[in-house]
């Protein structure tokens, strides 16, 4: 069994209260891993860790190129542990194979992305009314970095902060998922590996009401990028106000799938199924209410509910398994709470809706792919974010009612339109109030892109660009190229 420890300031750590959290299987309910239990004290001790060697200079003053030579070491590594990272990510998550392929596979890519863009100009020059004045900015780190993540993506999430993170010459502190830790601290065993400088890159394990609260808190910390709910979002965000955090948070989302009645029947199908219950379900810009318009809306429901019913579920592993498992036994309670819900309030329960507990996954957390018709906009099951297998199918009569239905929530993360009018697709899409959008596809993400929403679903971006650009300060530097007096006193 593996047991994971802390890495703070160069060393790795049992929990000052020698605290352990077993780490389950999701498959099948077996303890895969024992890690600390991170305190108070020892999110402290990883804040002056991160702090110490950010006021050295150690790695802030380090040239770009030299800092992205680490991060492409890191890239090199991960993909050498390939196989083995993504057999881990499959038992920590319970995600399928080919899913954690791409999760280790893209977190690779998106080292060597943030490696390579940390060389090139970054700086500005202004050409300003004073001739005698040189104006111009450069960038800079903002200093100590706190990085939360969720449980979804355990490595890919990670990645997305750390690598922008130590690119921009932070000294980082983070904090992944409690229950989902395994590849990240493999990916701090890399760091080590390739020769971070102690106390540049800190992981602290544990209970985010005590580790994440305490580094959103700290006066030590100067910057704070979070992704999860928006509900903590909130605590996130109230916490960082002590010293004004630079504050970055990709939150829940309830995202609209918009389907037109001259699409291709099947691709729309396909594409939506792919839309949901990619992962689960458990992916924040997952396509969880589809709008379809009413003259392809009873064909669309009837082949999106066949093609639902023959999705293969079972453990990550096993070759042709189409669905894994829910990462955990209280999310699974959760969805099926929802279920429950959308039942009592009316809605239609067209597929699913149950525990699988066939063919030897009694002891796992698995649910069958969930289809509600006959929603109402009124709905919980419309209105909140369930992270689950479980999509709502809503009928529109035109782009307007459309548009109306696809706003209507607290939510702003992503959405998609499916029609072969590409005026229209461009029009619906410019009024969709959301940050990450899709014409005739549904999913793809690249670093190159950004990544964030609208409304609640968080403030500021990650990846590409704007995702280096949350963990710098812009500095503003006037030159005098004539010095003299400035005159403006006469005594």
């Amino acid at each position: 069994m593996m047991k994971l420890k802390m890495y703070i300031n160069g060393e790795w750590r049992e929990s000052s209260s020698k605290a352990i959290r077993d780490i389950i299987n999701p498959a099948n309910g077996e303890v895969i891993a024992q890690a600390a239990e991170g305190t108070l004290e020892d999110a402290e001790a990883a804040i002056q860790a991160a702090r110490d060697a950010f006021d050295s200079g150690i790695w802030s003053d380090l040239p770009a190129a030299e800092r992205a030579s680490y991060l492409y070491k890191i890239a090199d590594k991960l993909e050498e542990r390939h196989k083995e990272l993504v057999e881990l990510e499959v038992l920590d998550n319970g995600k399928t194979r080919g899913e954690a392929e791409f999760d280790i596979e893209d977190a690779a890519v998106c080292f060597r992305y943030y490696a390579g863009l940390i060389t090139k100009p970054a700086g500005e020059t202004f050409d300003v009314p004073d001739p005698n004045i040189h104006s111009m900015v450069v960038r800079e780190p903002v200093g100590v970095a706190g990085l939360v993540v969720p449980w979804n993506f355990p490595m890919l999430m990670s990645v997305w902060k750390i690598a922008p993170a130590l690119a921009a010459g932070n000294t980082i502190v983070f904090k992944p998922a409690e229950i989902t830790p395994v590849t990240a601290v493999k990916v701090f065993e890399i760091m080590e590996e390739v020769g971070i400088p102690a106390g540049v890159a800190n992981m602290v394990l544990g209970e985010g009401g005590v580790i994440g609260q305490t580094i959103a808190e700290s006066h030590d910390v100067d910057a704070i990028s979070f992704t999860g709910s928006t509900q903590t979002g909130r605590k996130i965000m109230q916490a960082a106000t002590g010293n004004i955090k630079k504050i970055s948070l990709e939150l829940g989302g309830k995202s609209p799938n918009i389907i037109f009645d001259d699409v291709d029947l099947e691709i729309a199908v396909d594409q939506a199924l792919f839309g949901i219950f990619f992962g689960a379900g458990q992916v924040c810009v997952a396509g969880s209410r589809i709008l379809v318009q009413e003259g392809l809306y009873d064909r669309f429901v009837e082949r999106f509910v066949e093609r639902a019913k023959k999705i293969k579920v079972g453990p990550g592993n096993e070759e042709d398994v189409e669905m894994g498992a829910i990462v955990s036994e209280s999310q699974m309670n959760n969805i099926l709470n929802y279920i429950k819900i959308g039942q009592e309030e009316g809605a239609v329960l067209a597929a699913g809706g149950k525990r699988i507990t066939e063919r030897g996954l009694d002891k796992g957390f698995f649910i069958e792919p969930t289809v509600f018709t006959d929603v109402t906009q009124d709905m919980r099951i419309v209105q909140e974010e369930i992270f689950g297998p479980v999509v709502t199918i809503q009928k529109f009569k035109d782009e307007k009612e459309a548009i109306e239905l696809a706003n209507d929530v607290d939510f702003g993360l992503a959405g998609g339109v499916f029609t072969n009018d590409g005026a229209r697709a461009l029009s619906v899409i410019k009024k969709l109030r959301a940050g990450i959008t899709w014409i005739n596809t549904y999913h793809p993400a690249f670093v190159e892109a950004p990544w964030g929403g609208y409304k609640q679903s968080g403030i500021g971006r990650g990846l590409g660009t704007y995702g280096l650009e949350d963990f710098q300060e812009v500095k503003q530097i006037n030159i005098n190229l004539n010095p003299g007096m400035a005159g403006w006193f006469k005594g």
